[in-house]
């Protein structure tokens, strides 16, 4: 059975620690590797840092470390996804979240999303799990991710 364009849901999946991150395809301005990361003083464990990116100083958040799901190892091979962000804040229109590998383009059958309400709470900065056929992924909360990170790192007017 073939699906219309506008009967799917188009997305960006990354691997962040042991979970799979569901992002909508139209927030990811640009996925890098080999970034240059430069330490933010008295930041959170999950604020890695910031990077240079189109004359911007962009955060890069941990979203495994932010939600509590697991230490997010940090190497060399790991990726990066920049993020347009949803907030207004016109200081601060990126951010980025570390992956550890290549994210993966995807398109969902809007009847192939399914919610999987097998947990009562859900973990800081996720809007909920759903099931992709075999795979299970989380839909980050975008707004509190960009809450937690103008708490942790305010940007100066």
């Amino acid at each position: 059975m073939s699906y219309a364009s506008n009967d799917e849901i188009r997305g960006v999946l990354i691997e962040t620690g042991q979970q799979h991150v569901l992002l909508p395809n139209a927030t990811v301005a640009e996925m890098m590797s080999n970034v240059q990361v430069h330490p933010v003083a008295d930041a959170p464990a999950w604020l890695l840092g910031q990077l240079a990116w189109h004359g911007w100083d962009v955060p890069l958040l941990s979203f495994a470390r932010l939600a509590g799901l697991g230490d997010e190892m940090v190497a060399s091979k790991n990726k990066v996804v920049v993020l347009k962000a949803l907030g207004g804040n016109p200081r601060r229109p990126y951010y980025a979240m570390l992956a550890q590998n290549f994210p993966q383009l995807i398109s969902v059958p809007r009847d192939g999303l399914l919610a999987d309400a097998s947990e009562e709470t859900l973990p800081t900065g996720v809007h909920m799990r759903v099931l992709l056929g075999e795979r299970s992924a989380l839909l980050p909360d975008l707004d509190a991710v960009e809450e937690a990170l103008d708490r942790a790192h305010p940007v100066a007017a």
